[in-house]
Order: structure tokens, then sequence, then C-alpha cells
């Protein structure tokens, strides 16, 4: 039971060297634009370029290692973090850099699949839970310490030596897989083909783009974080790597918040969310070049931040129920689109028009958010009337049929309605 435990630790300090490695890089672009001679939004690639990778590979890439013994497969991808940081340590090219942004990018999801599925298969049935929570503490612990470590090693050391740290973690990580993970060969082949159907329903088309918004919308202005506090606010890097941690140390809080905010009502919880960034982000802009009211106001901002991860992936969850794996597939591939989407238009909002103007940017996509929010449950209202009406006729049609009155063709039509739900 002891190495059990030790072993779901194990995973959650990958976890944590993953969202460190993946994040890390938002506290020190300024560092990285003026050392490497790249324009800030250029820098910001550095971000996006890694989520629209995970975007358009994740649901493959996780297909393709499916076979393979999962110690394995644990073992590679975290090896891969490992690497990459070593040679943004050692590297002065951008391009260098940014291609070194792309390979591990392709990992990212197959390790967060494997862990967590391994972490709920170590312990019995009814410890599952707690294991994979463990595991995904990482990711909170990472936005928490790691991106806020990351961005002060760059600013009091020197960027290499921020570089470095994640190497380290990322190696311990490998080494503690190495030592406490048992080999786990794959029995069957798991496939996603028989859970595309969930593809051919509309409602979730709807929902995965609310999801892509509501991602964009948070990382439009986050993604710029250090940007913003230091054009705006006119903090400098230690200060900036401050706000980051107590950005981090709030979002642990109301993650927790959030959880139990979705138990009382996924729906409402859901739809209220970006409504929250849109009145985050008209807070930001308006006590932005002031001090104190800023530093409440990113504590405030790091609560609502918190709760995107687990409202969305709740909220498509909702429309994946029946298929569950691949809902989580769709889930990291079109929450990091939207992460790059959002740093993309935050990108060039930066660089043409300020960074005190990223709070409209981050605003306008939770709007959109919100609208497409209320399509989808417009379209699941049309279709629960659908059913309702389709349950009448079909009562109807058995009343005429007992009284002798009904034909075979008003039957099969009544039947007909009641498919269209």
């Amino acid at each position: 039971m002891r190495k059990t435990s030790l072993t779901v630790l194990v995973l959650a300090l990958g976890v944590f060297g993953i969202i460190t490695t993946e994040m890390g890089m938002v506290g020190v672009l300024p560092r990285v634009s003026a050392e490497l001679g790249v324009t800030p939004s250029a820098a910001g690639w550095l971000v996006g370029v890694f989520a629209l990778v995970i975007a358009v590979s994740g649901p493959f890439t996780t297909l393709l290692a499916s076979g393979i013994d999962r110690k394995k497969v644990l073992a590679a991808a975290i090896a891969v973090f490992a690497l990459s940081n070593a040679v943004y340590a050692l590297t002065t090219q951008y391009e260098v850099m940014l291609a070194f942004r792309v390979v591990p990018a392709l990992f990212h999801p197959v390790f967060f699949a494997v862990a967590l599925a391994t972490a709920a298969r170590l312990v019995p049935a009814k410890d599952a839970t707690r294991a994979t929570t463990t595991v995904f503490a990482g990711v909170t612990v990472g936005f928490a310490f790691g991106v806020p470590l990351t961005s002060y090693l760059a600013e009091h050391l020197s960027l290499a030596s921020a570089f470095w740290f994640g190497a380290l973690v990322n190696l311990i990580a490998f080494l503690g897989i190495l030592r406490f993970v048992p080999s786990m060969p794959v029995g069957q082949r798991l496939s996603y083909g028989a859970q595309l159907n969930v593809l051919r329903r509309p409602r979730m088309w709807l929902t995965i783009t609310s999801v892509a918004l509501v991602f964009a919308a948070m990382f439009s202005v986050y993604g710029y974080f250090a940007e913003y506090l230091g054009q705006v606010t006119h903090m400098d890097g230690t200060w900036v790597s401050a706000m980051l941690m107590a950005f981090g140390i709030v979002m642990i809080l109301g993650n927790f918040a959030f959880g139990s905010l979705l138990r009382r009502s996924l729906v409402g919880t859901a739809v209220a969310y970006p409504v929250l960034c849109l009145v985050v982000y008209v807070l930001l802009y308006a006590v932005g070049p002031l001090l104190a009211p800023m530093i409440l106001a990113v504590l405030i901002w790091g609560a609502v931040h918190s709760g995107g991860l687990v409202v969305s992936q709740s909220w498509l969850g909702r429309d994946a129920s029946d298929a569950p794996e691949f809902g989580n597939s769709l889930f990291i591939s079109f929450s990091n689109l939207g992460i790059t989407v959002g740093t993309a238009v935050g990108g060039w909002v930066l660089a043409e028009y300020g960074a005190r103007q990223l709070a409209w940017v981050g605003s306008g996509f939770a709007v959109a958010a919100v609208m497409v929010m209320g399509l989808r449950l417009r379209w699941e209202r049309v279709g629960a009337g659908r059913g309702a009406e389709g349950a009448a006729t079909l009562g109807a049609a058995g009343d005429a049929g007992v009284a002798g009155a009904v034909s075979a063709a008003d039957v099969a039509g009544a039947e007909a309605v009641s498919r269209g739900d």
C-alpha cells in the first residue's frame, strides 16, 4: 500500500513537471523575448504552439500509445520533457526552442491520459477517485509553485536556471517511474472508433465550441500575465513572481470552491463561469494602473481562473457520458485549441494596441462563450419539447388504436417523431 501511494505521488510529480514545462513559459516570456531577440508576440507562440500541437494531436497520439506497456509510455513521455527543458536552457536560437516546444506537446496528452488511468488501476476501486484527484493535484500545484518559481529563478538567477529546474523535476519523476511504477502490459488494444458517434450530435459541437471559447477567454489574458503586470501596473520581476505565486495559491482554494458549486448545479455553474471571467476582466482594465487594487484583483482573478479546468471538463462530460474516455480526449484537444486561439489573438492585440487592451480580448471571448452556451441549452430545451410532443402523439395514437380508428401510417409517423429526439 505504501508503494502504491508513492507511485501515485510520483505520477503527480510528473504532472507537476509537465505543467511547469508547459505554463512556466508564461512567466518568463519577457526574458525569452529579450535574450533570444524576438518580439513579445513571437515569444507568445512558445505558449500557443504547445497548445496547438496538443489540440491537433491529442486523441491520435493517445490512441497510438494504447497498445504499449503503460510504464514504458510514462517513462518515455516524461524523459522527453526533461530533455526539452535541457534544450531550452542551452539554446540561444528561437527556432530551436520553438521546435522543442512541439516535441513534448506530442507526449503531453499521452502522459495525462495514462497517468490518470494508471493511478486508478493501482488502487482498489473505492480509492480510484482519490488516486486520480491526487494526480490532478499536480496541475494546481504546478500553477501555484512551479510557474512562479520558474519566473523567480529567471529573474534572480538566469533564464537557463529556470529551465534547468524544469529539467530536474522531470528527471526526478522519470527516475521515480522507473523505480515505483510496475510493468503494465496492455492486454487488449483500446480504440476510440466506437465512441466517435458522440461527434454526430449537433449539441456536442456547440459544447465543444463553448469550451474552446472559455479557454480562449482565460488564456488570451493569462498568457500575457507578466506583460500585463509589467506594462500596465509597472511591477518589476520580483513583484510579478510574487503575484504568480499568489495567483497559484488562490487557484488551489478556488478549485475546491468550484467543485462544490458544480455538485450543486452543473449547468448553472458552467454558464456563470464565463460571466465571472467577464467581470474579472472589466475589473483588471479598471484597476490595472493602480498597484494596491491590482494586487486584490489578481487574487480574484486567480480564484476565478481556477475553475476553468473543472467547470469546462464537467460541462463537456455532460454530453459524452456514454463515451467518457473519448470525451476527455476531446476536452484536452479543444481546450488547447482555445488556448492557441486566445494567445494568438492576445499576442496580436498586445503588439498592436498594448497590454491593457488584453482585458477586452478576454471579455469578447467570454461573451461569445455565454452566447454559445445559451444556444446549447436552447437546443436541449427544443429537443426535450420534441420528445414530449412525440410521447403525446404516441399516446394519442395508442388511444385511437384501441378505438379502431388509427392507421399504421399514423403510428409510423408518431414513432418517427419519437426517434427524432
